[in-house]
C-alpha cells in the first residue's frame, strides 16, 4: 500500500464480480490521526482526511466555544498553524490568558470524532449563548431537492473512493457556496465552519447546510452556533437532535433523496406553514 500524510491511499485488492476475480489498484480514502493544541497544551486526537486541517482545528475551537471569532487567533491567515509535523496542528491566539482551561478540560475529555460518546453528561453538550437563527430565511423544496446532486458532484474524494462524509454550504438559490469532506462526519462539518469563521461568513445567517449522514445533536450544535438557520441530511435525525432543533428555531429536514424529504421543524422557512409549538 503506498502511504503518506495525503487524502488518498492506493492498495491493490481483489475484486469479484459475477464470478470473475481480478486485481486492481483501488484508491482508499486517507485516515490519519490529528493532534490538536492550542499553545502548549494538548487537546484532542481526532482520525480525519489531512487536508484542510487548520480549518478542523479551528472549526472544532469554534464549535466547542473555546473560541468566538477570527480575531481570537493569532495568526487567523497562517493555514499551517504552527506544525511540528503533518499530523499535528497547533493553534495560537492572541490572548490565551482569557482562555477557560476547565471549559477546554470538560469539552475535550473524549475524541472529538466520537460525537456524543464519552461525554459525562448530555447538558455538558449545550453550549451556552447559542441564538435563534435568521428567521427570514427561505428557500424552495424544489431547490432544497437539487442540492443532494450538486453535492454529489462536487465530492472529488468520495467518487475517487466512496467512503468520505461530506458538508457543504448553500446560497437559498442552490448556489453551492464551498464544500468540505472527511472520515468523519462531524469533522466534515468543522471544516466547513472553519473555513467560515476564517472567511468572515460567521454567522452563515442566509446559508443551508447539507450534511451526508445522520443529522445528531452535535451537528445541530454545531449549526446553530455558526448562525445557520437550515440544515438538511440525507439520513435520519436523533430524538435528541430534533428536540434542540425545535428548542432554537433551526429548520431541521432530513432523508433528502430524490424528490422526497422529511422535515422535523421549521418548516415556515420551506413555505411549509408554521411550526408547532
Amino acid at each position: 500500500m503506498e502511504r503518506g500524510s495525503q487524502a488518498l491511499n492506493y492498495s491493490t485488492v481483489f475484486e469479484w464480480s459475477d464470478k470473475k476475480v481480478r486485481r486492481v489498484r483501488d484508491a482508499l480514502a486517507g485516515e490519519e490521526p490529528l493532534q490538536i493544541q492550542l499553545g502548549r497544551q494538548r487537546l484532542s486526537v481526532t482520525m480525519r482526511t489531512p487536508g484542510n486541517d487548520f480549518e478542523l482545528a479551528v472549526g472544532l475551537l469554534f464549535t466547542e466555544g473555546i473560541i468566538q471569532s477570527a480575531k481570537d487567533l493569532a495568526n487567523p491567515q497562517d493555514s499551517n498553524g504552527s506544525r511540528s509535523d503533518q499530523n499535528v496542528m497547533k493553534i495560537e491566539l492572541k490572548n490565551p490568558r482569557t482562555i477557560n482551561s476547565k471549559r477546554i478540560k470538560r469539552n475535550f475529555l473524549a475524541n472529538s470524532s466520537c460525537g456524543l460518546c464519552g461525554k459525562a453528561y448530555i447538558e455538558e453538550c449545550r453550549l451556552q449563548g447559542i441564538k435563534r437563527p435568521n428567521a427570514r430565511f427561505r428557500i424552495d423544496p424544489e431547490v432544497l431537492c437539487s442540492l443532494p446532486e450538486t453535492l454529489r458532484a462536487s465530492q472529488v474524494l468520495f467518487g475517487r473512493t466512496g467512503g468520505l462524509h461530506a458538508a457543504a454550504l448553500f446560497e437559498p438559490s442552490g448556489k453551492l457556496i464551498t464544500v468540505r469532506e472527511d472520515v468523519g462526519r462531524h469533522n466534515a462539518v468543522d471544516k466547513l465552519i472553519g473555513w467560515a469563521l476564517l472567511e468572515g461568513r460567521i454567522p452563515a445567517s442566509d446559508c443551508a447546510l447539507l450534511a451526508s449522514g445522520r443529522g445528531g445533536f452535535e451537528i445541530i450544535q454545531k449549526s446553530l452556533l455558526a448562525g445557520i438557520p437550515l440544515l438538511a441530511s440525507v439520513s435520519a435525525a436523533s430524538s435528541l437532535a430534533v428536540q434542540l432543533a425545535r428548542e432554537c428555531g433551526l429548520t431541521l429536514v432530513g432523508f433528502l433523496r430524490g424528490r422526497r424529504f422529511v422535515c422535523y421543524c421549521g418548516e415556515e422557512r420551506l413555505g411549509l406553514g408554521t411550526s408547532p409549538k
